[in-house]
């Protein structure tokens, strides 16, 4: 029969084999390629950061980070198949607004996002942009609010869908400013700017990405940035908290992994990510696509994730958004 000191050995042994070879798979982390699940079609914004970073991931660390994408159910597909994956660090999911916002709009969804997410690390943050077409006299936001309130109900508010960052920070709008303004959901933005453009409706709060082109032109006005501070983007643009104080409303990207990745994993990724952000030209790259990185532990992502979601709960729940079944 064994001792029981021999067991003793044994088990502390077999404990520290586990934990060398828990040190030395995150050390030896990426051994094979990584899925990094996006929620939309490829070539949009959240694609194109994805592929962005994804690309230099790669070259970094010598293993593919394969991009999938896997749209449908407002983003929570991609999400629910990243939840359920092994926790193993090689199958990650792009963070995007969606997930903060779909925590209070969905009725039945399978997954608590801020409970089965491990936050990795965060990209950046991009305004929206309160934009007007030429037709509407309001050349700020003090003007538009006075005109609103001079015709209640009768301004049109485009989005590019119910429950999209670009409807709720117009919902968040209406509710701190006091004002009323008829919603007209889009499939999309691009036929809501399309019919910004014809004067059909006079104003949306969209992603900087798909409307600043229309703004440069001159075709458009904006009116503010939705973030705290001004956009290097839109740099004569004011904030719409100048007028309204403590309005904020931006697109928050990251990585998130399922939970109980090991720490180790994520701590690899998450330093690794961050010198990808600190680089001249993906800073550069960022900027363009409407926002500067965003560097930052997986603690400080994880705080603002829940942040966002406690945020956007209230928006919803005050403005009486029907949930989606």
């Amino acid at each position: 029969m064994i001792s029981r000191r021999a067991a003793i050995c044994l088990t502390v042994m077999g404990l520290s084999a586990v934990a060398s070879i828990g040190t030395a798979s995150a050390a030896d982390y990426p051994a094979r390629p990584v899925k990094w699940v996006v929620g939309y079609p490829p070539g949009g914004a959240t694609d194109i950061i994805a592929r962005l970073i994804g690309q230099r991931l790669s070259e970094k660390l010598g293993q593919q980070f394969v991009i999938e994408n896997k749209p449908g159910a407002g983003n929570n597909i991609a999400t629910e198949s990243v939840i359920n994956a092994e926790p193993d660090g090689y199958t990650v999911l792009l963070v995007n607004p969606a997930n903060y916002i779909n925590a209070s709009l969905y009725a039945n969804l399978k997954f608590n996002f801020v409970r089965d997410i491990a936050p990795v690390a965060s990209f950046n943050r991009v305004p929206n942009v309160m934009t007007v077409n030429k037709d509407v006299q309001a050349k700020n936001v003090a003007e538009f609010i006075a005109y609103a309130k001079a015709n209640p109900g009768k301004v049109n508010m485009a989005s590019s869908g119910n429950g999209t960052s670009v409807h709720l920070s117009g919902e968040m709008f209406m509710a701190m400013a006091g004002i009323k303004m008829q919603h007209v959901p889009y499939r999309g933005a691009a036929p809501a700017i399309t019919d910004l453009l014809g004067g059909q409706v006079q104003v949306i709060f969209d992603n900087m990405p798909s409307i600043i082109q229309h703004i440069r032109s001159g075709a458009l006005r904006a009116l503010a940035v939705t973030t705290v501070t001004k956009s290097s983007q839109l740099p004569d643009t004011p904030t719409v908290a100048e007028t309204v104080p403590g309005y904020e409303a931006s697109a928050l990207f990251g990585m998130g992994a399922p939970k109980n990745t090991p720490k180790e994993i994520i701590a690899k990724l998450n330093t690794e990510i961050n010198a990808v952000l600190a680089e001249p030209d993906m800073k550069k790259r960022l900027i363009e696509l409407g926002g500067e990185p965003l560097i930052q532990t997986p603690e400080k992502f994880g705080a603002d994730i829940a942040a966002e979601t406690e945020k956007w709960k209230k928006v919803v729940e005050g403005a009486n958004i029907p949930k989606v079944e």
